[in-house]
């Protein structure tokens, strides 16, 4: 199948005909006037992409790529701002080539050469950043390094359930390596079949557990990263107090410090027992009281996903009046209903009615939670279909504690709504906490909004900012899994120490003294 330069996912997999028309037929009810004629991509070939500005020494010039399709495709992420701009051939900014090691040394001597060049290196893995993790938004010349051909999983420590796994390999093809050995590294974020490790890695991803293992962090023993100072390996350790942690430095750290070349990952066997309800609530305040209360009682859901109504309807195709709750509970060691059944009492407390309950063999008929699962996987090429047709489509993820977590809803909610009304004049807008944990949510929130083709771009970024603005002013981080890329940087500065900006500078320096590594990620070169 043939991966999509200018959007999601793959091509043989965009809606079909079918979908589409539902599509259209949802988007004349949500934005009653809105003009839905479709603006598909253009033909990158024919694009007139200006020439390499740089050529690989010949050691190196079987690894590169100039093809105009394969660097219009390498060219940015997969955020609504970047399939608006693939759509309208707006390709100011492209890599002069691609490069693809399939070895560790081939990693050393590209970044040596660039180091030497004063070349800028950007490190790619499935090119799924949705904040402008991957564009050379800069200029001067640009090497992506492409790692997904370093995608094994290059050994398995079965005593300690830990595999060695080099950072290139796409989600899929790490769990098809894990699963003849009953292994499983179940970190499934919504990205999991176009990303890879060190795309995780390098930005705390965050995946399927809502609670206790949220993010990448959680599953990492150690790591190997090339750097231009050196290859750092930190030891294999269940943990460690020596100090801080030397993983932690480049956990999140954006290919801006070095390149994730391979990790020991913690692993899991795979789940025998699985169960799922879902649970209606009559108001969000007690929705989102009772997912607090299971949040904090130590049960630890895989699964614990509160959608307000509109997500509801919207996007699992359920009536609610305040809010529904998906809960799944999972174990490859013993049963797990009583788990569920606690927390249906905790539900229940909070006057929730259970709509669906099934278990691994067993499913129930309406099952919300399958439908929103369902919605959740196709949402990427449903926004790809509705930016071609106009439909501002984004998200804003972030996190809180829970005492906070009034505050910053309704600032939220009244900054989208008005930028909403402002700049598009009609919209609508949803809410789902993607994790939660004992001391806060992580709300994540959907705009839907009436554009105009002309104005896409700056119509997104003023409504991005003005979110944005809320989020930071309330208290919350700016981004909870998403990571900061470029579009974040402005309120990340905002929300960091001032002496760990300093820390952080010190580091870049040490680590890639000619500040070559993706510039403008994180810190300025």
């Amino acid at each position: 199948m043939t991966r999509s330069w200018w959007g999601w996912g793959r091509l043989q997999e965009a809606l079909s005909e079918h979908e589409i028309r539902e599509l259209e037929s949802g988007v004349a009810t949500l934005l009653p006037g809105h003009d839905l004629t479709d603006h598909p991509p253009p033909d990158p070939a024919q694009l007139g992409l200006p020439a390499p500005r740089i050529a690989p020494p010949a050691a190196l010039a079987a690894l590169c790529s100039t093809d105009p399709v394969d660097r219009a495709g390498h060219a940015r992420g997969k955020a609504y701002r970047d399939v608006v701009r693939n759509l309208r051939g707006e390709l100011d900014h492209v890599p002069d080539l691609i490069a693809r090691p399939t070895r560790e040394q081939e990693v050393i001597d590209l970044l040596d050469w660039c180091a030497h060049e004063g070349i800028a290196v950007i490190p790619y893995g499935g090119g799924s950043s949705v904040v402008g993790g991957v564009e050379p938004r800069f200029d001067g010349p640009a090497v992506t390094v492409d790692v997904t051909g370093m995608g094994a999983v290059a050994e398995i420590d079965r005593v300690s359930r830990a595999a060695r796994i080099q950072a290139g390999a796409l989600g899929p093809v790490i769990e098809d390596q894990l699963r003849p050995h009953g292994l499983t590294l179940r970190h499934f974020p919504q990205s999991f079949r176009f990303s890879t490790l060190g795309g995780w890695l390098a930005t705390r991803s965050g995946g399927h557990f809502a609670t206790l293992y949220t993010h990448i962090d959680d599953f990492t023993e150690s790591l190997r990263v090339v750097t231009p100072a050196g290859v750092s390996e930190s030891r294999r350790l269940p943990g460690s107090g020596a100090g801080p942690s030397p993983d932690r430095l480049f956990l999140g750290s954006e290919g801006a410090l070095g390149v994730i070349t391979e990790a020991w990952m913690r692993l899991q066997d795979r789940p025998r027992w699985q169960v799922t309800a879902s649970v209606a609530f009559q108001d969000w305040d007690s929705a989102v009281a009772a997912t607090r209360m299971i949040a904090q009682a130590g049960l630890y859901p895989a699964n614990c996903r509160l959608l307000d109504a509109s997500e509801a309807f919207l996007n699992a195709g359920t009536t609610v009046a305040g809010g529904l709750l998906v809960l799944a509970f999972e174990s490859a060691d013993h049963p797990v209903d009583p788990w569920l059944d606690r927390a249906l009492e905790i539900t229940a407390e909070h006057r929730g009615a259970v709509i669906a309950r099934r278990s691994r063999d067993t499913a129930s008929p309406n099952d919300a939670s399958a439908n929103w699962r369902s919605a959740f996987l196709r949402m990427p090429y449903r926004r790809d279909a509705l930016a071609r047709r106009s439909v501002i489509v984004e998200t804003f993820e972030t996190a809180c504690t829970w005492d906070r977590f009034d505050i910053l809803h309704a600032s939220i909610t009244a900054a989208a709504r008005e930028a909403v009304e402002r700049i598009c004049g009609t919209g609508a807008l949803t809410c789902r906490f993607t994790h939660v944990y004992p001391d806060g949510p992580a709300p994540y929130y959907g705009v839907y909004a009436s554009g105009r083709w002309e104005s896409l771009v700056a119509q997104w970024d003023e409504i991005k900012a003005a979110v944005s603005e809320a989020i930071i002013a309330a208290g919350g981080t700016i981004t909870h899994h998403h990571a900061v890329g470029r579009d974040h940087r402005r309120w990340y500065d905002r929300q960091r120490p001032h002496p760990f900006a300093a820390a952080l500078r010190a580091a870049k320096s040490a680590l890639d003294p000619a500040g070559i590594l993706n510039p403008g990620v994180l810190i300025d070169s």
